[in-house]
């Protein structure tokens, strides 16, 4: 008898990061089979700038696709979709071949903040906008262009200023995941969910997504150069001959419309339902649940948009260094490549950060690390603030400092905390943590201690965006339906507060915000003064 020949099961699924893609072959368990993984180097420029090259990404995306299959052991034929997410609120402008014509502009790019102002003001300002334009972003988006200039809005119209004949020449203007998508399949679209940051869509019906003509000419946007808007659960189109031979998979695999990573995220942290709250630690943050409602908190760089699940909302907020802020402390200050430590950080550098991180006392003996490394979002906007320790002295060594940059980040959203409860309208009872931070045991006791709410460590947060959107994968292509998708998910691990270290925290908290509403002043002043050569 001829051996019966395994169906195709499984879901290649991509995230691609800041850091880089992550690839993943995912059963229909929700268990791993194989994963792989790329770094993409972000260029930082003076005055702003954040980029990357789409072209890497790309390259990037066929070996870590390479890693995995060859990983999991799995035959190729054993992919039954493709499902991408992405780093959210990025700009790619391509030409009529999807080709790209300038590096991609990164989420942490700022440059755009001054056209953006301009673009959003007016002859009387309220909260920095003109109320006529900030009438019309709450009652159809939700929200409304951030200040900062990280929106896609805000990328596009500086291309439009500083190189008018990119902004000229260009056939589309697409986020990452969506460009992801467009070199799978040769198809233009972008999803309800990943269009929201270019505000130029009336989000009331969540389900039915629409490019508004009056957003559109108060952004001062083309639609001709905007691609068409689909579901996030549906198929885009098969894998073209030309990616599948790239990847190493069959041609004609169907795509779905992936979402961006905070919705990927939401999905793979298990909390799929309504008031299921996740913080995300990865290079940035963000402390988001899905709602059914539309809402607005201005004050706060909050908003409620159409989530990747039919007909439902998510609550969406970022902060802007997490994870980086320890990153930085490896990479920057204690091993950098220099002659001091030539080659870098040693393998194996994460745990032994952590493991010091544990000889500390809750508190840092009195040391505070403020995580503002490249501006702030939420709960305050703030472009200039800088981070940095405070009450640095010479009776703190490696393990305070180390566990003074968790305790920042982890206060920081403490900070968010109360926002989010107001915004919910109701309590957070418990949290779940998801992306490589909350690998750290040490790093989630800190988060319940410091947030005062149980801490719930996923089995397998690294790859929680991965989880994510091959359960959404598998809905575009029928085989789970949406409510299925939080029921693969499981808890490694439940962290309860340490009620001893209650005091401790609260302290550190209010010095937190005291020493932000004291500098922030200060920060701006020294920023705009010492101009980058």
């Amino acid at each position: 008898m001829l051996a019966a020949v395994p169906p195709a099961d499984h879901v290649l699924a991509i995230d691609l990061g800041t850091s880089g893609p992550k690839v993943g072959l995912v059963g229909p368990d929700g268990a791993l089979a194989g994963v792989g993984f790329e770094p993409v180097p972000l260029r930082i420029i003076p005055g702003g700038g954040a980029e990357q090259d789409p072209e890497q990404w790309w390259r990037a995306i066929v070996a870590a696709t390479g890693q995995a299959l060859a990983s999991s052991g799995l035959a190729p034929d054993r992919v039954m979709a493709v499902g991408v997410t992405s780093q959210w609120s990025g700009t790619v402008a391509v030409d009529e071949q999807g080709d790209p014509l300038a590096p991609a502009v990164s989420w942490m790019d700022t440059r755009g903040a001054e056209p953006l102002q301009r673009r959003v003001g007016g002859a009387v300002r309220v909260v920095g906008y003109g109320p006529v334009k900030l009438w019309r972003w709450l009652r159809l988006t939700g929200g409304a262009p951030g200040l900062s200039g990280r929106d896609p809005l805000a990328h596009i119209l500086w291309l439009q200023e500083a190189h008018p004949a990119v902004a000229a020449a260009a056939r589309a203007f697409l986020e990452p995941k969506d460009w992801v998508n467009l070199r799978l399949t040769g198809r233009l679209a972008a999803g309800y969910d990943s269009i929201a940051l270019h505000w130029v869509t009336d989000n009331r019906r969540p389900d039915d997504v629409r490019y508004h003509d009056g957003l559109l000419a108060q952004a001062g946007l083309s639609r001709d150069k905007l691609p068409d808007l689909r579901p996030a659960t549906d198929v885009l189109g098969p894998l073209t001959d030309r990616a599948a031979a790239d990847l190493g998979l069959p041609a004609g695999v169907p795509v779905s419309m992936g979402t961006p990573d905070v919705h990927a995220a939401a999905l793979g942290s298990g909390g799929a339902a309504n008031y299921e709250p996740h913080i995300y630690l990865g290079t940035s943050s963000w402390f988001v649940a899905h709602v059914p409602f539309k809402k607005t908190d201005i004050a706060h760089s909050m908003a409620s948009m159409p989530a990747a699940l039919p007909g439902r909302y998510i609550l969406l907020n970022e902060q802007g260094t997490a994870g980086k802020c320890l990153s930085f402390l490896r990479d920057a200050l204690l091993f950098p490549d220099d002659a001091l430590t030539p080659g870098g950080a040693p393998a194996g550098a994460f745990a032994t950060l952590d493991a010091l991180a544990a000889q500390a006392p809750a508190g840092s003996r009195g040391l505070l690390f403020l995580p503002w490394l490249y501006g702030e979002r939420t709960p305050i906007e703030d472009p200039d603030v800088r981070g940095g320790w405070v009450n640095l002295s010479l009776d703190v060594g490696r393990p305070e400092l180390v566990r003074s940059v968790l305790e920042g980040v982890a206060l920081n959203s403490r900070w968010l905390l109360a926002h989010v409860e107001r915004f919910m309208g109701q309590p957070v009872r418990e949290v779940r943590l998801v992306g490589g931070g909350a690998s750290s045991d040490v790093w989630c006791q800190i988060y319940a201690d410091v947030l005062g709410r149980p801490i719930l460590q996923i089995e397998d947060p690294v790859h929680a965006g991965l989880l994510g959107v091959a359960g959404l994968a598998r809905v575009a292509v029928g085989a789970m339906g949406p409510d299925d998708i939080g029921a693969w998910i499981r808890v490694r691990r439940r962290y309860e507060p340490n009620s001893a270290h209650g005091a401790t925290y609260a302290a550190s908290f209010r010095e937190l915000v005291a020493t932000y509403r004291r500098n922030h002043k200060p920060w701006a002043r020294l920023r705009h003064a010492v101009r980058p050569t």
